[in-house]
């Protein structure tokens, strides 16, 4: 990836066409988008400082995240302007906590947001994904909560001494699975349509900071890693087995 960036935290297809991604980076309000071969990229501002942590495309609209839960949305036709005029700050719809995760359906109409950190209940530790439908006008509508298993995690792992925090999510569009990253113990889960755990995978050495990821209309997977010490942040892809 370019230097600006280094610290990539969510990345995007629209439409999944993997000839363009867009990205964001963790501190700026800044919409890039390049070639995955561009030395170059190009950028919209949206935003000014923040702690802005993923990303999403649906019906024609950015959707990006800050780790407070607040959502800014506008038009995709505005990637070409310098900055963006009309930004739509959705607040207060999810609870308060730390957040980390934003992916879209484009058949239900459906934004996913995911907490980065664990919600206890009378069973077992787990990550709260919050259900929102979108509207043309840029606006949500709250549609329903679901519940990522540590436990299950655990079992599926078999190790129960790692704390799963998860970064990212995407939904594979042949399958209807969703791919849940986590950046912190190196892992990638997988599940059913409505988050049940059905195969956890480690992470090897490859992935340096695991933070975004995202399918093309091929089903070819791609994880975006920040950059570290020894290396520039990147973004690694992974082809469908035919």
């Amino acid at each position: 990836m370019p230097q600006n960036l280094f610290e990539i935290s969510g990345i995007v297809f629209h439409n999944g066409d993997a000839k363009e991604v867009f990205a964001i980076q963790d501190e700026d309000g800044d919409l890039f988008h390049l070639g995955l071969s561009d030395k170059q990229s190009k950028f919209t501002k949206f935003g000014g400082k923040g702690d802005y942590e993923d990303l999403t495309i649906i019906k024609d609209h950015v959707v990006v995240l800050k780790s407070n839960g607040e959502l800014h949305t506008f038009p995709i036709s505005e990637i070409n302007k310098p900055e963006v005029v009309d930004v739509v700050k959705t607040k207060d719809l999810v609870p308060k906590a730390e957040y980390e995760g934003l992916a879209a359906d484009e058949k239900t109409g459906m934004v996913y947001v995911l907490t980065k950190d664990s919600k206890p209940d009378s069973k077992a530790k787990s990550s709260s994904i919050y259900g929102l439908t979108f509207s043309a006008d840029g606006s949500f509508k709250a549609s329903g909560e679901f519940g990522l298993s540590h436990k299950d995690i655990a079992k599926f792992s078999g190790s129960s001494k790692s704390r799963f925090r998860p970064s990212a999510l995407a939904k594979n569009p042949s399958t209807g699975e969703w791919y849940v990253l986590s950046s912190v113990n190196k892992s990638l889960v997988v599940t059913t349509a409505d988050f049940k755990v059905k195969a956890v995978y480690p992470l090897n050495s490859a992935f340096n900071q695991p933070e975004g990821i995202a399918f093309d209309s091929s089903n070819n997977l791609y994880i975006s890693n920040e950059g570290g010490t020894l290396a520039a942040g990147n973004i690694l892809m992974f082809k469908l087995k035919k």
